[in-house]
């Protein structure tokens, strides 16, 4: 298979492209640790995530209130800061 680069197509990523993901993929995507993500989950800093029988997910929409929760809280926070 040719690579991207040489073609110049784009590369289908099935994560990317995923309306759920599970709790390792979401770290891998945001570039956290699972253990981080257990740790700050009880504290309610982690995405709503549901069971699809033993399976925890987090929804593709969960993962972007997450990080738009996040980003509005580090804005407030450096507003804050003089």
């Amino acid at each position: 298979m040719a690579r991207p680069e040489v073609t110049g197509r784009k590369q289908f990523n099935a994560v990317d492209a995923a309306d759920a993901y599970s709790v390792e993929e979401f770290c891998a995507r945001h570039r956290i640790s699972p253990q981080l993500f257990y740790k700050l989950k009880p504290q309610g800093l982690m995405p709503v995530t549901f069971n699809v029988g033993t399976r925890v997910l987090i929804s593709r929409e969960a993962a972007a209130d997450w990080r738009r929760a996040r980003e509005n809280a580090a804005r407030a926070s450096h507003q804050g800061v003089s």
